[in-house]
């Protein structure tokens, strides 16, 4: 009895053994399972995808050039404002009694300006019209008693001083004509007039931008994003008051990897998407490309023009945006997660091949967003191991079950492909 029980115990054993082994055969003959992508045949659509940030034109930050209390901010944070409109009104009372002082000083220059061309000039002709009819007399007087001395009437004290006389009527000629070229329109009178007028004005000028300093007005026509001054408060230079984002179409700001940098041209067509509003997409184009890539990332600076901008953008949303290029119709396609070393001279694929994983070489065409073009190398239908898989060339593989797709995910039509 103890001898039938022990040979069933190893009859069971025997038969275990066997069952694993049988199973064991079976999975190494059914293979790993992995996962797998078709190649098929489909049009093809080359483009790149980035994320980016919407930018007005140009953002303005409005700051006071001087130390000065605020005494009213005119506008609200989400209020569209002119070009020329005033903004902020700093105090300005010290600035505008400046001013009528200035604008005074200017009114007596020029009114003495006037005296000089009206009074002074005139009265400097007459001057030397007179001084020219005294010393013709002192002449004439001097002639006279030179002949009576002569004729011995007048003694020679008379002499000198009628030629005193007449050196002095020739000396106050002199000066009469020195004054009256002074006062003509070329004359140094004249020039130091209207310097003076010149300086006067340009005081006024002076005065004015002081003023006009205290009230900050809106450069462009925008919209205020932000407001940091409220009457009362004090202003100082450098200190930003108001944030304004210039009106005109907005535009996306992004950052491509330099990989594709031989894609990108100036007026590529592109569709974008706010992160905001992911059913409404919009279209944009390419605009400027950065003359150099940075060197830490990678990548290269670009910027798209909003062609239209729907009423719902705001300056900073985050928004998805892909780059149109080239496309093909009918070519054969494959995920770019079956392409291995697909940046490289030698890209290849592993392929499911008689339940075994091959190596094959292939040769890529253009690139979409998550598929590539399949150049040579494959045929349509061929199952492809995805890299994620950890399958080597030579391993005994079988496809894996698809799992199911998961519901209620919307994204944007360019970015699902």
């Amino acid at each position: 009895m103890k001898l039938r029980m022990t040979r069933t115990k190893w009859t069971v054993a025997g038969l275990l053994v066997l069952l694993l082994l049988g199973l064991a055969w079976f999975a190494l003959q059914a293979g790993t399972p992995v996962q797998v992508l078709a190649v098929r045949r489909s049009d093809l659509q080359q483009s790149v995808v980035a994320t980016g940030r919407l930018n007005a034109p140009a953002r303005i930050e409005l700051a006071a050039e001087v130390t000065a209390p605020v005494l009213a901010v005119l506008v609200r944070e989400g209020d569209q404002v002119k070009a020329g409109q005033q903004l902020v009104r700093l105090s300005d009372a010290e600035a505008r009694a400046a001013l009528q002082q200035a604008r005074a000083a200017w009114q007596e220059a020029s009114r003495r300006a006037t005296q000089q061309a009206v009074v002074a000039a005139p009265v400097a002709v007459q001057a030397v019209v007179q001084a020219e009819a005294a010393w013709r007399a002192a002449e004439r007087e001097h002639q006279r008693a030179r002949e009576l001395v002569a004729q011995g009437f007048f003694s020679q004290q008379k002499l000198d001083e009628a030629r005193r006389a007449a050196d002095t009527a020739a000396s106050a000629l002199q000066a009469a004509r020195v004054q009256s070229r002074a006062n003509e329109p070329e004359g140094i009178e004249s020039a130091l007039a209207a310097s003076r007028v010149a300086q006067a004005a340009a005081a006024v000028e002076v005065a004015q931008a002081r003023l006009s300093r205290l009230s900050i007005s809106s450069p462009v026509d925008a919209l205020v994003l932000l407001r940091q001054a409220e009457p009362g408060s004090m202003a100082q230079p450098g200190r930003v008051l108001l944030a304004l984002a210039a009106a005109g179409g907005m535009r996306i700001d992004t950052a491509i990897d330099e990989k594709n940098l031989h894609i990108l041209s100036i007026g590529m067509a592109a569709r974008a998407v706010a992160d905001a509003y992911p059913g409404q997409p919009f279209a944009a184009k390419l605009s400027y490309i950065a003359p150099a890539v940075d060197a830490q990332r990678g990548s290269v600076e670009v910027r798209l023009a909003v062609t239209e901008s729907p009423a719902f953008l705001k300056p900073d949303m985050t928004v998805s945006v892909e780059l149109i290029g080239a496309s093909r119709q009918g070519v054969l396609v494959l995920a770019a997660a079956a392409v291995r070393d697909a940046d490289r001279e030698a890209p290849w694929v592993l392929v499911l091949r008689d339940k075994r994983a091959v190596r094959v070489p292939v040769q890529l065409g253009l690139r979409g967003v998550g598929t590539v073009e399949i150049s040579s190398g494959l045929l349509e239908g061929e199952l492809a191991i995805a890299q994620t898989e950890k399958a080597l060339p030579g391993d005994s593989v079988r496809a894996a079950p698809r799992p199911a797709p998961v519901k209620g995910m919307e994204v944007p039509s360019f970015i699902s492909r």
